[in-house]
């Protein structure tokens, strides 16, 4: 086989994988939406829909993994190429995490409509994820465009999320202070609105191998951070 048939099956087998990264990416910012509209609206059935369609986004993950290490071991692709497939395979993990948590937040759901309602709180927690998942729809452009300057953006964005989940920490505190019976819920919340914030931090991973990908180099950490509240 002359090089560049080798070249062109490559750039083939590669377009197919980033074709699934794309796919895959699909599901997951409908798992957001889909997971912050149940909890928005007290809605079962959708947190179940939610929880039931990971296994897709799972399936999927598998298979670009199967895909990147067949393409290693049968192209030996080098330089460039060979960053290519490892970035991908790392989005693909991030992006199968984040279906992960937006899977949490649906398991949650299914406890947190049996509780005392926390007032304004599952409105604050869609917003949040609303951003969350703009922020993957403009990375996942990025990554197709191998557009850096958007990458960068996404990785500013990042300290909107950390501040809301900062504000709701403390609103959260406050209700649990106020009233014990606000305790557990305010708990689960609390979990949703950290779960939500961790995908914001692998959005921005995202973002790096993006970033890593076109540059061949990551970009330095010199982003301004929000603080970030936890519990003790």
């Amino acid at each position: 086989m002359s090089d560049q048939h080798i070249v062109s099956a490559f750039d083939r087998d590669l377009e197919g994988i980033q074709a699934h990264v794309m796919k895959m990416g699909g599901l997951v910012e409908a798992a957001i939406v889909d997971a912050s509209q149940s909890l928005l609206n007290q809605d079962e059935e959708l947190s179940a829909e939610v929880i039931r369609r990971d296994q897709a986004i799972d399936d999927l993950d598998t298979l670009i993994n199967e895909e990147c290490a067949n393409l290693i071991a049968l192209r030996a692709p080098a330089a460039l190429d060979l960053r290519m497939v490892l970035s991908v395979m790392k989005i693909s993990g991030n992006l199968e995490r984040i279906g992960d948590y937006a899977k949490n937040m649906a398991k949650r759901n299914t406890v947190l409509v049996q509780l005392t309602p926390i007032e304004g709180a599952r409105g604050a927690l869609q917003r949040m994820a609303r951003e969350v998942q703009l922020m993957l729809k403009d990375v996942l452009d990025a990554f197709i465009e191998r557009d850096v300057e958007k990458a960068q953006d996404v990785l500013l964005r990042d300290r909107d999320v950390d501040q809301m989940y900062n504000a709701l920490f403390r609103e959260f505190l406050t209700f649990m202070m106020e009233d014990p019976r606000h305790i557990t819920p305010c708990m689960h919340l609390h979990f949703i609105a950290k779960n939500t914030e961790r995908m914001g931090d692998h959005v921005t991973s995202i973002a790096e191998q993006t970033i890593y990908l076109v540059s061949g180099s990551m970009p330095e950490d010199n982003r301004p951070k929000a603080t970030r509240y936890e519990p003790e």
